[in-house]
């Protein structure tokens, strides 16, 4: 009698979240995907386009490709700082006596603030004139060569606009890890001291090793943001400049609400869905096949 209202009292609790999940999560998906197989502009008739979307997207628009690559780059540099640094922020924050809270509280400010106001800080960070902080520093250590327009120029555009993405989550990841690495028990740490292993030793074999499932779900919750990350790219350079910055999300937003062509949107959309997935899948095989070489 027991389990039986256990369980149901589970299931009373857990229908509300998955009704919600269903409603906002998987009905845009699957709407998305239906309307992928049709051309419609919004207004006239929806008309059967088959796999029409698709075999354009993947044969014949090279401005999806460019946008492909440009999100892969954006994912990689947002992975390099927010994992790399995150984890090694919340490793040495585990060494510091005093201002701990301080310190964890003005690392996760960016991730409460405002997406606008973080496009506005960059864009007064990366300015040419008024001379923004970047080249001010620059120029302030004699290397006026360096200095440049940062959201303009081609070369140097798309890691502009990653940046600040990697800014906002770094300090959200760092707490995530070091709350882990509190769970880790202290005399396993003494002890491994006690016979001669250094700090370096000890993080190695002892605390990534223990915070790695944790590491697991950061990895995952990073991939999947940088893949589905807009606001800032699009409010820092709308895409540009051509297709610089373009990323799969900024195309599939102008291809529906400016080109107005709802079903080639929706197959990108769609694509991103795959994307986020295959990138998932990735991430949980290449640690779980280190994690059992290590073993």
């Amino acid at each position: 009698m027991l389990h039986t209202r256990t369980r149901t009292a589970v299931l009373v609790f857990l229908l509300p979240p998955l009704m919600l999940y269903l409603v906002a999560v998987v009905a845009p998906i699957v709407a998305s995907l239906v309307l992928s197989f049709f051309d419609w502009d919004g207004i006239t008739s929806m008309r059967f386009a088959g796999l029409g979307n698709y075999a354009h997207m993947l044969a014949g628009d090279d401005i999806f490709w460019r946008a492909v690559v440009n999100s892969l780059v954006y994912l990689a540099i947002n992975l390099l700082f927010q994992l790399g640094l995150a984890l090694l922020l919340a490793n040495l924050l585990t060494y510091l006596r005093r201002g701990r809270e301080l310190v964890k509280t003005l690392y996760l400010l960016p991730a409460v603030v405002s997406t606008v106001a973080i496009a506005f800080l960059f864009q007064r960070i990366y300015s040419v004139e008024p001379r923004g902080l970047i080249n001010q520093m620059l120029v302030s250590a004699g290397l006026d060569g360096l200095a440049t327009a940062w959201l303009s120029n081609v070369g140097t555009a798309l890691a502009a606009v990653s940046v600040p993405e990697a800014w906002r989550f770094t300090g959200l990841y760092m707490i995530i890890l070091y709350a882990a690495m509190l769970a880790i028990p202290r005399e396993i740490e003494e002890a491994a001291r006690m016979d001669g292993a250094s700090e370096w030793q000890i993080f190695r074999r002892i605390r990534f090793p223990y915070i790695r499932p944790v590491w697991i779900t950061t990895a995952i919750m990073a991939a999947t943001y940088s893949l589905r990350g807009f606001d800032i790219p699009y409010l820092l350079t709308n895409g540009g400049p051509g297709q610089a910055t373009e990323l799969l999300t900024t195309y599939m937003y102008k291809t529906a609400f400016t080109s107005t062509n709802f079903g080639y949107a929706s197959a990108i959309a769609v694509f991103i869905v795959i994307e986020c997935v295959v990138a998932v899948g990735l991430i949980l095989l290449s640690l779980r096949r280190r994690a059992g070489a290590v073993i």
